[in-house]
């Protein structure tokens, strides 16, 4: 149970490498075209609750992990950002199961896992290619640092990359994403290396400053022998408290056996 943890840790990883820099408007997971103009800083602060739970003949397996990371966005020019991210990681994974003795069945609890940590961190830099009549496309190559601990189930154990294709179309009230990425995922927990990404996203202002969010995704599977990839959907909504301050709630949620049943996403943004 402690690679399943693994997984999680490495896609929470992806939370703060993957999902968190590149979650340009949380709680969407796509990444949108947009850069903060030379000299401006975005601080994103964000959450995530994951339930999980798994059903194996007599045994059944509960997983709950907590992510909190911070991604700090800069514009060095006004088509290029530097972004770098971090997040702390709790995990738990307990068993329920029913152990056959010689003359009766004996039902049993157990925490298989439980950890907490800083994850990996992450470094990109997305850059803006093109933008015009509200199209835009974007590359963001990015590379993450193993500085969670591997052997706790809260990192890779080595250095990692990931190459992502952005592109963006605005329609008014409307705006639509699209993501294409390749992730090496280098790590020390016998996880497949080679991982591509695929989703899209899309965003409505339904009212002044309030917007509804959708999105849907999928990613290659890290167990290299498994038969079907993690498939997941994300609805939420993203208020503009003020210009330079967003509020969003989100749920995330598995659309097929390997990804995590359902997700709490909640985050702050701030300008400056």
């Amino acid at each position: 149970m402690i690679s399943k943890w693994m997984v999680r840790g490495m896609i929470i990883m992806a939370a703060c490498f993957m999902a968190c820099p590149s979650w340009a408007a949380h709680p969407l997971i796509t990444d949108d075209t947009g850069t903060q103009g030379k000299g401006k800083f975005q601080l994103e602060l964000t959450g995530q609750y994951d339930w999980d739970d798994e059903d194996d003949e007599d045994v059944s397996v509960k997983y709950t992990g907590v992510e909190a990371a911070a991604t700090l966005s800069f514009g060095i020019l006004d088509n290029v950002d530097l972004v770098l991210g971090l997040s702390y990681l709790w995990g738990k994974e307990a068993e329920k199961g029913t152990e056959r003795r010689l003359f009766c069945d004996i039902k049993y609890e157990e925490t298989t896992y439980k950890e907490d940590g800083i994850g990996d961190a992450g470094l990109e830099v997305k850059w803006q290619l093109f933008k015009k009549n509200g199209f835009s496309m974007a590359l963001k190559p990015g590379i993450s640092f193993p500085t969670g601990d591997e052997d706790r189930g809260l990192g890779t154990g080595k250095i990692g990359g990931q190459i992502f294709l952005i592109a963006s179309r605005e329609v008014e009230p409307f705006a639509f994403h699209a993501n294409l990425g390749y992730i090496r995922n280098e790590n020390d927990a016998d996880e497949r290396e080679d991982i591509w990404h695929a989703s899209l996203a899309a965003t409505c202002e339904v009212v002044k400053d309030l917007s509804l969010v959708a999105n849907v995704g999928i990613e290659r599977n890290l167990d290299d022998t498994a038969d079907n990839d993690p498939v997941f959907f994300v609805g939420g909504i993203i208020y503009s408290v003020t210009e330079n301050f967003d509020v969003d709630l989100g749920v995330k949620v598995g659309l097929n056996n390997p990804e995590t049943d359902i997700s709490a996403l909640a985050g702050l943004a701030f300008r400056f």
